[in-house]
């Protein structure tokens, strides 16, 4: 028993960093802020993690991990409906990690393991969501020419990928807030999919439109 001890402070000091980075930002909270929270002694939380790069790099192999299962999932969309599904399990990913998109080119810019596997984060995003619009071409429900696979999927990693930011600049004092998230995650997944409008079965184009009026609240909401 004793020797689970260390472990289970390692957990919590991760889901408290994670909790006031998210809060927060990462730039603005410090390994004494992240002690003092917890109610430890600096030297208790520099025992398990010996800088302030370790936690974020921790945090982010989780957030990847789960991503990369995520990802391998894209092949089994067929419709409207499993996509709209898939990307807002993306997007609430993405909000349980929002630190990582907050401060993403000042995070990148100071810890170059970040960056370098960002860059992988990108490719397994634009691999997964080419892999889901060919399921829909075969199933019916896309029509697009192989050449316009490769730019709509970049664009749509694009929206996904920068949507939080976006959220943040059009309302800066509430939008990365508990109460705003399913406004946001709904938000994002709808103009993510609305890139696939031209390309919809007027049958699926049709249940896109049902889907976004039954779930994402008005733009001002």
């Amino acid at each position: 028993m004793v020797k689970k001890a260390p472990r289970r402070t390692a957990e919590r000091i991760l889901e408290v960093t994670l909790e006031l980075f998210n809060r927060f930002g990462e730039p603005n909270v410090s390994t004494t802020l992240i002690s003092a929270e917890m109610g430890i002694s600096p030297g208790n939380l520099y025992y398990h993690y010996p800088a302030k790069d370790e936690l974020i790099n921790s945090l982010f192999d989780r957030y990847e991990s789960s991503l990369n299962e995520l990802l391998n999932a894209s092949d089994n969309v067929r419709d409207v409906e499993d996509a709209w599904f898939f990307m807002h399990s993306l997007f609430e990913l993405i909000w349980q990690y929002r630190f990582l998109y907050r401060d993403l080119n000042d995070l990148l810019s100071k810890n170059r393991r970040l960056e370098t596997h960002f860059q992988f984060v990108l490719k397994n995003k634009t691999r997964s969501v080419k892999a889901l619009l060919d399921s829909m071409v075969r199933a019916g429900a896309v029509q697009m020419d192989s050449r316009e696979m490769e730019p709509t999927a970049t664009s749509m990693v694009v929206v996904l990928t920068y949507w939080l930011s976006y959220e943040y600049v059009r309302d800066p004092r509430r939008a990365l807030e508990p109460e705003s998230a399913q406004a946001a995650l709904m938000r994002g997944a709808h103009h993510v999919l609305n890139l696939l409008v031209p390309y919809l079965e007027a049958g699926q184009r049709t249940h896109l439109l049902s889907l976004v009026g039954a779930y994402n609240p008005p733009a001002g909401a």
